[in-house]
């Protein structure tokens, strides 16, 4: 068998959230199920954030009222606070991922908390759940994003230690799945290994996920040394749209066609169609007026099959 790499589909919420055009919750929705037709099992698929500061995401209990039952599937929630989680629990995502930093500079503007203020806010979320049965399966799954893992737009360099230090304090809570996230994309392949394994030897217990940006065209890059590091769960955004809105030049995501095609030819299995991820990134980049940013979305895959 081949080995296999899990890739979660971001695209419905980190890759539309930074567009200028605001989609409808049911176009959102209808991307989520071409997503799921072309082989996502676990989906982004909406961020529980004030309308104010994320128009984009506004609708997020619409699109999961509008999307059919998971069957087999797993749909996430973002979080940024303990508001937002309790939306969530309104819905029907199986899975809630909570925001945070690892910078005092971008949890402040993105949240309006410092980092041991964030730390804070996740442990009561997590004594809230236990509270209410989590264990026995009364609550949606539960994982963590912490930003600006190589860098911070407004804090600058981040360092091993500062990673290292929040990625233990997060798995110390029970939290079994950490993302490490590049949000303004200045990651380079070394610096994702060495991060990898302190974040590894921090948590040993976790599973870890990464998640990068395409800024300056080291996305790719990044993820092959993830995957060499042995990390098997990685975002990927279709047609590579998206970024961050509170963090200035935060361009878009590492495309999903882009990945899938990378992984796919060094031998590696995703569980995705590639064709159909492609129709679907050209399909988002009419919607949001603009071609999608993706490579393999102008050129097409190889090698070409013919009828």
């Amino acid at each position: 068998m081949k080995p296999f790499i899990e890739i979660v589909e971001v695209g419905p919420r980190d890759g539309l959230q930074n567009e200028k055009v605001v989609l409808e919750p049911g176009v959102r929705a209808e991307l989520v199920r071409r997503l799921e037709a072309a082989g996502a099992r676990r989906i982004e698929a909406v961020s529980f954030v004030h309308p104010k500061y994320v128009p984009q995401m506004a609708g997020a209990e619409e699109v999961m009222a509008d999307l059919p039952p998971a069957q087999g599937r797993s749909r996430i929630g973002l979080v940024l606070n303990g508001k937002g989680y309790d939306r969530a629990l309104g819905t029907a995502v199986d899975e809630v991922n909570v925001a945070m930093s690892v910078t005092d500079g971008f949890g402040l503007k993105n949240q309006g908390l410092s980092v041991d203020q964030q730390v804070e806010m996740l442990a009561s979320i997590v004594a809230g759940r236990a509270n209410a049965g989590a264990d026995s399966g009364a609550a949606p799954k539960l994982s963590a994003t912490l930003s600006c893992v190589w860098g911070c737009p407004f804090d600058g360099e981040v360092s091993v230690d500062q990673v290292a230090d929040l990625v233990g304090r997060v798995a110390a809570l029970g939290v079994r799945e950490v993302a490490l996230a590049d949000t303004i994309g200045v990651g380079d392949p070394w610096a994702v290994t060495r991060k990898v394994e302190a974040a590894r030897k921090a948590a040993s217990g976790a599973a870890l996920r990464l998640h990068f940006h395409d800024t300056r065209n080291t996305g790719l890059a990044n993820a092959y040394a993830g995957v060499q590091a042995g990390v098997t769960v990685l975002d990927a955004s279709v047609g590579g749209i998206g970024g961050c809105p509170f963090a200035p030049g935060a361009t878009g995501n590492i495309a999903t066609e882009d990945l899938v095609y990378m992984l796919e030819r060094a031998g590696f299995e995703t569980g995705y169609d590639l064709d159909a991820l492609i129709d679907t990134a050209r399909w988002i980049g009419e919607k949001i007026g603009r071609p999608a940013p993706s490579a393999l979305s102008r050129s097409g895959g190889w090698p070409k099959v013919h009828p």
